[in-house]
C-alpha cells in the first residue's frame, strides 16, 4: 500500500495520523490525481485526503505543520494542470463541503460546491446577481482564489466575507476587501488560505430575467467552448489590449498538437485533452502557444490555468 513512499520519508505512522483524524474512506494512498481533475491529467498523491467538517480541515492542516510535511490544496481541478510526477505529501480536497444555503438575499455556499450550482440555487430564489457563473465549472473555493468571472460578471461583485483556515489551522473569517480581488487574482494564495465558504450578497429580481440571461450565457458558452473534451477552461488571461484567443488564431495554431494535447480548434483559447494526453503534452504545448504569440506580436500570454505537481521520474 505504501510503495515508492520512502522517498519522503512516509509511512504508516502518517496513514494512521490521518484515519484518526477523519474516517479511512476520506483517506486515499498512492492516488491518481486524473481522477480528480478536469484535464484527466496528473501523476498520484502519496496522500489524498478529503475531509467532512471544518474541525477536520484545521486538524489535517496541524498534522501537516507538525510533521514537517508537504500540504497541497486541490479544489475540483478545472483550473488546474497536476504534472505527470504528481504531488508529493499530504493533497487536500474539500469535495465533500458542498452544502448552499439561502437567507433573504444572502447565499452561504461551502467551498467543495460547484459555483454553477450556487448560481442555479440563485436562480430558484429568484436572486440576481451569479447570472454570469452559470457557466463556471470550478468549485466556490476555486472561484474564491482567482477571483473567477465570465460575461463582464466576477466574485468580487457579490462576495461579501469567506471563513478560510490559515496555515497554522486557524479558523479566520475575512471580508472580500481583505482578500484583494482583482482580475483573476486574490491574495488566498500568497496567505495559505483555505476557503471554507463563501457568503454572497444578491438583489431580488424576476425569475424569468434571471432564466434568460442565464441561458443565454449557457448557449454562447456551449456554442463556442469545447465541451466535448476535458480542458482546464481557458489557459490565458486576457493581455491588455487583446484577446487571448484572436491572437492564437492569428498566430494559426489552431489544431496544433503535441501527443493527445491540443489547441481547439473551436475555441482558439482552450488546450483540449483530445487523446490520452499527459501534462507534459500539455506544458510543451502551452510553451510552443506562448512562444509563437510572442514571436509573431511581441505579446506575452500569461497564464490563467495554475501548473502544479512534480516533473515525472525518467
Amino acid at each position: 500500500m505504501f510503495k515508492g513512499m520512502i522517498r519522503v520519508g512516509l509511512n504508516h505512522h502518517m496513514y494512521d495520523k490521518l484515519t484518526e483524524i477523519t474516517p479511512k474512506k476520506n483517506v486515499m494512498v498512492d492516488e491518481p490525481l486524473k481522477n480528480h481533475t478536469y484535464t484527466r491529467l496528473g501523476g498520484k498523491a502519496d496522500f489524498l485526503v478529503t475531509p467532512e467538517t471544518y474541525n477536520q480541515v484545521q486538524e489535517i492542516v496541524k498534522l501537516a505543520n507538525r510533521e514537517e510535511i508537504a500540504f497541497t490544496l486541490l479544489g475540483n481541478g478545472s483550473n488546474l494542470i497536476v504534472k505527470d510526477g504528481g504531488i508529493r505529501g499530504i493533497v487536500m480536497n474539500l469535495k465533500q463541503l458542498t452544502d448552499i444555503s439561502t437567507n433573504g438575499s444572502t447565499i452561504v455556499a461551502q467551498s467543495g460546491a460547484r459555483i454553477i450550482d450556487v448560481s442555479r440555487e440563485a436562480l430558484d430564489k429568484t436572486l440576481s446577481g451569479l447570472e454570469f457563473a452559470c457557466g463556471i465549472p470550478g468549485s466556490v473555493g476555486g472561484a474564491l482564489f482567482m477571483n473567477a468571472g465570465a460575461y463582464g460578471g466576477e466574485i468580487k461583485d457579490v462576495l461579501v466575507s469567506s471563513r478560510v483556515v490559515d496555515r497554522e489551522g486557524n479558523l479566520l473569517t475575512r471580508t472580500a476587501d481583505q482578500l484583494d480581488l482583482d482580475y483573476r487574482t486574490s491574495n488566498i494564495p500568497e496567505r495559505g488560505y483555505i476557503v471554507l465558504e463563501a457568503t454572497f450578497s444578491l438583489s431580488q429580481g424576476s425569475y424569468l430575467d434571471i432564466k434568460a440571461i442565464m441561458d443565454d450565457l449557457t448557449m454562447k458558452r456551449e456554442t463556442k467552448q469545447p465541451l466535448e473534451y476535458p480542458s482546464c477552461g481557458s489557459v490565458f488571461k486576457r493581455p491588455p489590449g487583446y484577446f487571448a484567443g484572436k491572437l492564437i488564431q492569428d498566430s494559426e495554431l489552431q489544431g496544433s498538437q503535441i501527443g493527445g494535447a491540443q489547441v481547439s480548434l473551436k475555441h482558439a483559447g482552450f488546450i483540449v485533452n483530445k487523446d490520452q494526453a499527459t501534462a507534459t503534452d500539455y506544458i510543451q504545448l502551452i510553451r510552443h502557444v506562448q512562444k509563437t504569440v510572442s514571436d509573431k506580436f511581441g505579446v506575452q500570454l500569461e497564464r490563467e490555468v495554475k501548473i502544479i505537481g512534480e516533473d515525472p521520474i525518467h
